[in-house]
């Protein structure tokens, strides 16, 4: 139960309480144009397509990207793991991928304009960027003063402590042959200039249970409140409107299949979770809030029936 292993994108939701947190003291609003905080927002162009020559077609937004839609994934931020016009555009422009884990990696224009549609991608990153402008503070300061201390969450962090290092669970990928190897226990690195809110945690069981308990009692664990109640509610509501969760096909399948969890049952997205519009096949209710890592870590709370699990 104590093994260490990287969370990946079972960091978003982590971030998104830092965010949340932000709007409740009035630093922060949810449908306040970005630009407004992180001026770059305010310039970010879409992404149309490419010329005859492979150039690639960039356009202006027609609406701003608010804080709502970094959260839900509704800016157009997209990753190009699942977006191919995303991965040609870094590949044609020459621009830096994530794996080099620089903020300039980050500044990556919009699959499509803020509001139209969902899509997965790094608007987390950008929601936390406009939270460390709104507060002076960096991701990692917030995290473990306001989430991770109050909770008790002592074996989380995006820099593993030594005595976090000794209890590493190691990744396992598959070779040419398709037999499982031991590979690197951290595949971000240690040494990144910058660590977003969209993935690069580590935390046990434990700690991660013990977050999610916060959001089945509603903002508080063990006398420590970290949200109040109405926060969590809201968090816990669609806030995408009519657009709905879709496969994310892939297009780097070493590093994932195409994705979709409960294919053919209705999903949508709260701040930041994805939600269950209907019951699922397995008998998750409908309002029950999940998601997972790259590296194959799932959560879900299900407040119906007042149980979470990872």
């Amino acid at each position: 139960l104590e093994t260490v292993f990287s969370i990946m994108s079972m960091t978003k939701p982590i971030a998104g309480v830092a965010c949340l947190q932000a709007v409740e003291k009035g630093l922060l609003d949810l449908d306040q144009p970005g630009g407004e905080v992180v001026p770059w927002l305010a310039d970010v162009e879409v992404l149309d397509g490419f010329a005859d020559d492979g150039t690639p077609q960039l356009r202006p937004a027609t609406t701003p990207v608010t804080l709502r839609n970094l959260l839900t994934h509704t800016s157009g931020f997209v990753y190009e793991i699942w977006n191919a016009n995303q991965a040609r555009y870094l590949e044609t422009s020459g621009r830096p991928g994530l794996s080099a884990g620089t903020r300039d990696a980050y500044r990556q224009p919009l699959a499509f304009d803020p509001g139209s549609k969902w899509e997965y991608g790094i608007g987390i990153d950008w929601a936390t960027t406009m939270l460390e402008t709104a507060t002076g503070r960096t991701l990692e300061e917030l995290m473990r003063t306001e989430v991770f201390d109050p909770l008790g969450m002592n074996n989380t962090a995006y820099v593993p402590s030594a005595a976090m290092a000794a209890r590493l669970g190691p990744i396992h990928t598959r070779d040419e042959g398709g037999r499982f190897q031991a590979s690197a226990a951290s595949p971000l690195g240690n040494d990144r200039e910058y660590n977003g809110g969209g993935g690069g945690l580590h935390s046990t069981l434990g700690d991660y249970s013990r977050f999610l308990r916060m959001i089945l009692r509603g903002g508080e664990l063990d006398g420590s409140r970290v949200l109040e109640r109405a926060t969590v509610s809201l968090a816990g509501e669609n806030h995408m409107g009519d657009h709905r969760v879709t496969m994310l096909p892939s297009v780097v399948p070493a590093a994932s299949a195409d994705a979709e969890f409960f294919p053919g049952t209705e999903k949508s997205w709260g701040l930041t979770f994805q939600i269950n519009e209907e019951t699922a096949p397995t008998g998750r209710p409908a309002g029950s809030l999940s998601w997972a890592g790259l590296l194959n870590t799932f959560f879900w709370v299900d407040p119906t029936n007042d149980i979470a699990g990872v």
